[in-house]
């Protein structure tokens, strides 16, 4: 992302508001189609979370623009729009295929040698069966490849709770991966 972005919006909402979209929406869209498994519904979440985003800062001031970390803001938004749409319907699995190649090289981390060795299909499952706090965190962090600071402020959570989370989840895969295997 360009550090001078917050200082573009900060002066011309309307001007810095495309490089916006541009630097961030295939970020916004993977997280929308991680979590509610729909490209359809992924594109609407990308799209009202900007059209969200756009609003919010119109009403802004340019000192807090400024201040804005875009990346967790814009997530933490996208995390709401989803929200907000399961709560009117439940999804029942998490798409993980377009995803998962959003982020940057994970099959060289550790947990990605582990669930690497389970197909698509029964990652999204699993994904999916874990508890909203830990998918949310194991998505935004390994996914998405948000820092833990980053994933924390999406989720309006301290980074310790993150990090536990993301640890858990994490763990909950693990033993659902060792459980199939043994299977």
């Amino acid at each position: 992302m360009d550090d001078a972005l917050p200082a573009l919006l900060a002066r011309d909402v309307d001007a810095g508001f495309e490089r916006l979209v541009v630097a961030f929406q295939d970020r916004i869209y993977g997280l929308g189609l991680t979590l509610t498994g729909s490209p359809a519904d992924a594109e609407e979440v990308a799209q009202d979370t900007f059209v969200r985003a756009h609003r919010a800062l119109r009403r802004y001031g340019p000192e807090r623009i400024g201040e804005l970390k875009l990346r967790a803001w814009l997530h933490r938004i996208a995390l709401n729009v989803v929200r907000n749409r399961v709560r009117v319907r439940r999804v029942a699995t998490v798409s993980l295929d377009a995803a998962w190649a959003v982020g940057d090289d994970v099959t060289s981390r550790p947990e990605a040698v582990v669930m690497g060795r389970a197909s698509a299909a029964e990652m999204r499952a699993l994904v999916a069966s874990l508890p909203v706090g830990y998918r949310d965190a194991v998505v935004l962090r390994h996914v998405q490849q948000l820092s833990y600071a980053e994933a924390a402020e999406a989720l309006g959570r301290p980074v310790g709770t993150v990090k536990a989370n993301v640890h858990r989840g994490l763990g909950l895969l693990r033993l659902a991966l060792e459980a199939r295997e043994v299977v």
